[in-house]
C-alpha cells in the first residue's frame, strides 16, 4: 500500500491526516480539508468464494513494502522518504521495496488520539510500572519517537452447527457417618451430608452465530499486547480511504486469510463449548467430543490505528503500543533485579518482626 500525496485546496501543500480535526490539515496555512464520507456500505466478502478466485479477484492489488532486516516487519514508507526507523524495533529500514499481491483493506478506524495525547498516556503508564529500572522511568523522551501505524486485522462472521456427545451430571446427597476427635480428645461419631453425582449420556446438535470475530493479522507485535488494546468500537468502522492513512505507516498482514480463520475458530471454541453445556443441562456437564461445521463464512480486512514505539534497554528491544482510538497503553517492560531483591529482603524482615512479636506476646 503506497502513500499518496493529497494537495491542500488552499495552497497546494501536501496534507497529512490530523486526528484532532478528523480531517486532512495543511501544516502551512492551517486549512482543514474534509474527507468526504463514503455513502456505500462496508460489505462482507464470501470466504470460500474469495479463496477459490483470489488470484484473479478485483479485491487484491500489488503493494510495495519496505522490510526490516532485523525484525522482519513489512510496512510502508512515505514516497519522498528513502529510509526511516522501523516502528517495531527501531532499526533503520531502507526503501528496497518488494512487491506482493495482497487483499485490499475494506475499512478502517481513523486515528482519534493524537501523538501528544498518546505520549502523555505512555508517560502515565511508565509512572505506574512497579519494579522498573530507574533509568527506564527517565527515558520519557521515548514517547517523542512514536510513529502512527495501521495494524492489519481480519474479522470473520460464521453460522456454526455443532453435533456433540457428552454426559449430564445431576447432584444428589447422602448422609455419611465418620469418626473424629472432639476438643476433649475423645473419639466420637458424627454425620455429614455428602454431595454425589449421577451421570447420564447426552448428545445433540447446537447452533451459534458469530459476528465480527477479530483476529490480529500482524506478526510484528506480541499478539497478547495487541489483543489487550480491545475494545476498538468496530461499529465505527469507515470505508477504506487512503486519505485517512496519509502521514501514517501501514503494516502488511503476516497472517493470511485462511490462517486467520483458524485463529478465529479458536476464539469461537469457548463459546461453542458453553452452548453445548447449556444444551446438556443438569448440574454439571462433561463434553466427550464434538464436531463443528462452519457455514456462510464472510470476512473483512480492516486496519486499526496505533501509536507505536520501542526502546533498547541492556541490548534488548522493548515495545509499547497505544490504542489510537481510546488511549489504552500496552507494552513490554524490563524489571529491576535489585528492586525486586530489595523488596523480597524487606518482606523477609517484616515477616521476621511479626513472628518475633507473636512469640513474645
Amino acid at each position: 500500500m503506497s502513500d499518496l500525496d493529497f494537495a491542500c485546496k488552499q495552497c497546494g501543500a501536501d496534507l497529512k491526516y490530523d486526528p484532532k480535526a478528523s480531517a486532512l490539515t495543511c501544516p502551512y496555512c492551517g486549512t482543514e480539508n474534509e474527507i468526504a464520507a463514503a455513502t456505500d456500505d462496508i460489505g462482507e466478502q464470501d470466504f470460500h468464494a474469495f479463496i477459490n478466485k483470489k488470484q484473479e479477484s478485483e479485491e487484491t492489488y500489488e503493494v510495495q513494502t519496505a522490510k526490516c532486516s532485523s525484525c522482519g516487519a513489512e510496512s510502508t514508507l512515505d514516497p519522498n522518504v528513502a529510509s526511516d526507523s522501523c516502528p517495531f524495533c527501531g532499526d533503520v529500514i531502507t526503501k528496497q521495496a518488494s512487491s506482493h499481491k495482497l487483499i485490499k483493506p475494506q475499512s478502517l478506524l481513523p486515528f482519534q488520539v493524537d501523538k501528544g495525547t498518546a505520549s502523555s498516556a505512555f508517560r502515565d503508564w511508565l509512572k505506574k510500572l512497579w519494579f522498573a529500572p530507574n533509568k527506564l522511568k527517565k527515558m520519557r523522551n521515548m514517547a517523542e519517537s512514536m510513529q502512527g501505524v495501521f495494524l492489519p486485522h481480519w474479522t470473520y462472521d460464521s453460522d456454526c452447527v455443532t453435533s456433540y456427545v457428552g454426559r449430564r451430571g445431576e447432584y444428589y446427597y447422602v448422609n455419611e457417618t465418620y469418626s473424629t476427635t472432639n476438643s476433649k480428645g475423645q473419639r466420637v461419631t458424627r454425620t455429614r451430608r455428602v454431595r454425589k453425582t449421577r451421570w447420564y449420556p447426552a448428545h445433540g446438535v447446537v447452533q451459534n452465530t458469530f459476528d465480527d470475530i477479530l483476529v490480529v493479522a500482524s506478526e510484528s507485535l506480541p499478539k497478547k499486547y495487541v489483543e489487550k488494546l480491545e475494545p476498538w468500537g468496530l461499529e465505527n468502522l469507515v470505508k477504506y480511504d487512503q486519505q485517512f492513512a496519509s502521514g501514517f505507516k501501514t503494516e502488511s498482514y503476516g497472517v493470511d486469510l485462511e490462517q486467520g480463520f483458524e485463529d478465529a475458530q479458536e476464539k469461537m471454541r469457548p463459546v461453542i463449548e458453553q452452548t453445548i453445556k447449556r444444551d446438556i443441562g443438569g448440574d454439571t456437564q462433561r463434553i466427550i467430543n464434538y464436531s463443528t461445521g462452519y457455514k456462510d463464512i464472510t470476512f473483512k480486512h480492516i486496519l486499526l490505528p496505533v501509536w507505536l514505539s520501542c526502546y533498547r534497554y541492556q541490548e534488548k528491544v522493548f515495545r509499547f503500543v497505544v490504542n489510537a482510538r481510546t488511549g489504552e497503553v500496552q507494552g513490554e517492560r524490563p524489571w529491576s533485579a535489585w528492586k525486586i531483591g530489595l523488596a523480597v529482603f524487606g518482606g523477609i524482615i517484616v515477616l521476621g518482626v511479626i513472628v518475633f512479636a507473636l512469640k513474645n506476646q
